[in-house]
């Protein structure tokens, strides 16, 4: 059965659609059963009010490049298109969520919430629960799981959403190597999460038995140790 993402990211006005402030990036890229497609969606917004300086300074994005834009309207039916039926995959996703939803609810067409027709996974809270105490931003992910990120001069949605799906392949994908054993003791390269094998005709281990001074010192340690009843060394 297929699975369907959208690892997506937007830019906004400023912090609090509650405030007025709206969408002025949405960035998309699809995954098909954790592989990127190329099946993008990506649109600039033209959000009819002014940007923060605040918000300017993270993203970059000014009023007059936006002059000329699309609306929210439309856009609406072909993103909500793009999204419907998928699990989103979003870092720290109420705040992105909540504009989605106050974007299609100003236009009064019956859209219903996003967590109506789409699962939301939010990949901050995942990473708070692996990496508690530390660090969960998307750069910080990125350190810690070898990700470049240099061209992430500034937020940008679809390289925040390109990085995300990077991020989040590393946060679910288990250990990238898996080198329990030599089955090509030349040096040949494995494919990475491969199991490499012993081979047949490699000389046994050498196995050192313990002489009898020795058997005797451990078994006078397992006197100290053993308080409370029998060792599991001695059941």
């Amino acid at each position: 059965m297929l699975k369907r993402q959208i690892v997506l990211d937007t830019e906004t006005t400023g912090i609090d659609p509650k405030s007025g402030h709206r969408i002025i990036e949405i960035g998309c890229v699809e995954l098909v059963n954790r592989r990127l497609t190329g099946n993008n969606f990506h649109v600039y917004i033209n959000p009819q009010r002014s940007i923060e300086e605040e918000a300017i300074d993270v993203h970059g994005i000014t009023n007059e490049f936006l002059k000329g834009k699309p609306l929210f309207q439309d856009v609406a039916q072909e993103f909500f298109e793009f999204i419907k039926g998928a699990e989103l995959v979003i870092h720290n996703a109420p705040f992105d969520v909540g504009f989605m939803d106050h974007e299609f609810a100003l236009l009064n067409q019956g859209y219903p919430l996003t967590h109506e027709y789409c699962e939301v996974l939010d990949t901050l809270v995942m990473a708070r629960d692996l990496h508690p105490g530390q660090k969960n931003n998307l750069d910080a992910l990125c350190r810690r799981y070898d990700i470049d990120n240099a061209k992430r001069t500034l937020h940008g949605a679809l390289l925040d959403s390109e990085i995300l799906a990077d991020v989040y392949l590393g946060m679910t994908g288990g250990q990238k190597m898996l080198n329990l054993a030599s089955g090509n003791e030349k040096g040949s390269k494995n494919q990475q999460g491969d199991i490499i094998r012993l081979s047949s005709d490699r000389q046994p281990l050498k196995v050192i038995m313990a002489n009898a001074d020795e058997v005797i010192a451990h078994e006078e340690r397992l006197k100290v140790v053993n308080k409370d009843g029998e060792t599991i060394w001695q059941q």
